[in-house]
C-alpha cells in the first residue's frame, strides 16, 4: 500500500475514533475471532519435530523460517503465519506469531483489526509509524517497546515513517489469558533500563514492573553481551518455557550454537545459561506452555 492510500484510511480511522470498538462488536459477529482462528492450528505445547535436538529443546534456525517478498514487505515467520504453513511450527506454548518484517520507505500495513491477542512490536531499525481506533498515534524506534492488548477489538495501521530507508521490526503475537478485555495500547524507550552483559526486562505481567505488560504470565527480556560474555535467566513461573531468539552475533546455550535469526526453544526447566561466542544481542521470551 502506498502512502497516500495510507493516509485516507488513516482519516477514516482517525474519524472512528472511540465508536470503533462498537462497530468492531457488529463486525465480529461476521467473521471468526483473531483468537478462535488462532487456536484452532496449535496444540498448547511444543510439536515434536525434526529439529527437536533433546527432549526438552527445540532449534529453528533462521534458514528454515517461512519467508515472503511481497515488493513493499520482506518477511520472514519463525511460526506458521498467512501463507506460510508448516504443521511441526504453529507455536511455542502460548506464543503464536514471532515475523521478523521489514517495510521498505514510503510503504505499510494499512488499517486491519485484531482482537484478543496480545500484540509486542520491538523495533529494531528505522521509524514504525502507528495509528489506531483507540485515537493512539505513535512513531517507535530502535530502543521502544510496543504493546497492544486487542482485546475486544481493535483497528490499527503500521507504516514506514521515512521515505528514504527501510524499517524493521520484530511483531510477536501472544494467547492472552484473559478474553475480551477493554482494549489498551502503551510504548516505552528501554533506554533509561537496558543494561550490559545482563538481561533485562522489557515486559511482564505486572503493571508495576519494569517494561510494558500484557494479560498473560510471560516475561520478556532483551541482553546485549561481549564476546565471551555469560548470563544466567531464572525463570519467573514454574511450568513455563523459555524461546530465545538471536537477534544479532552469536551465543551458546546448552552446547549448542545459535546464530543470527536463529531461535531456541527450551522446557522443564528453571534456568538457562547464555554465553556470547561473539558480540550478541538476544531476546528470551518466557511464555506458558499452555493456554489457561
Amino acid at each position: 500500500m502506498d502512502r497516500k492510500e495510507f493516509m485516507k484510511k488513516s482519516a477514516i480511522l482517525g474519524a472512528l475514533g472511540t465508536v470503533a470498538p462498537g462497530l468492531m462488536g457488529a463486525d465480529q459477529s461476521k467473521r471468526k475471532s483473531t483468537f478462535d482462528r488462532l487456536k484452532e492450528n496449535v496444540g498448547f505445547n511444543h510439536l515434536p519435530n525434526k529439529e527437536q535436538k533433546t527432549m526438552n529443546s527445540v532449534i529453528h534456525k533462521a534458514e528454515t523460517r517461512g519467508h515472503a517478498n511481497h515488493g513493499w514487505l520482506d518477511t520472514y515467520h519463525t511460526f506458521s503465519f498467512a501463507n506460510y504453513r508448516n504443521p511441526d511450527r504453529m507455536n511455542f506454548g502460548v506464543l503464536r506469531v514471532l515475523n521478523d518484517d521489514k517495510v521498505h520507505a514510503g510503504k505499510g500495513f494499512g488499517t486491519h483489526p485484531h482482537d484478543n491477542m496480545e500484540i509486542v512490536s520491538i523495533p529494531l531499525s528505522g521509524d514504525l509509524e502507528h495509528k489506531d481506533s483507540m485515537g493512539n498515534v505513535a512513531v517507535i524506534k530502535q530502543g521502544d517497546v510496543q504493546v497492544m492488548s486487542a482485546g475486544t477489538g481493535i483497528y490499527h495501521s503500521e507504516y514506514n515513517k521515512n521515505q528514504d530507508k527501510d524499517v524493521q521490526f520484530l511483531q510477536i503475537w501472544v494467547f492472552p489469558n484473559k478474553k475480551n478485555v477493554t482494549p489498551r495500547y502503551d510504548q516505552i524507550s528501554i533506554r533509561d533500563i537496558e543494561k550490559k552483559n545482563a538481561f533485562y526486562q522489557v515486559l511482564s505481567p505486572n503493571p508495576e514492573d519494569s517494561g510494558v505488560w500484557i494479560h498473560q504470565d510471560a516475561w520478556f527480556n532483551l541482553g546485549d553481551f561481549d564476546k565471551g560474555k555469560s548470563a544466567e535467566y531464572v525463570i519467573n513461573k514454574s511450568g513455563n518455557g523459555v524461546y530465545v531468539f538471536v537477534l544479532e552475533g552469536e551465543v551458546e546455550i546448552n552446547g549448542e550454537k545459535l546464530s543470527k535469526r536463529d531461535g531456541m526453544g527450551l522446557w522443564d526447566l528453571s534456568s538457562l545459561s547464555v554465553t556470547a561466542s561473539e558480540k550478541a544481542r538476544v531476546l528470551v521470551m518466557e511464555v506458558p506452555m499452555r493456554l489457561a
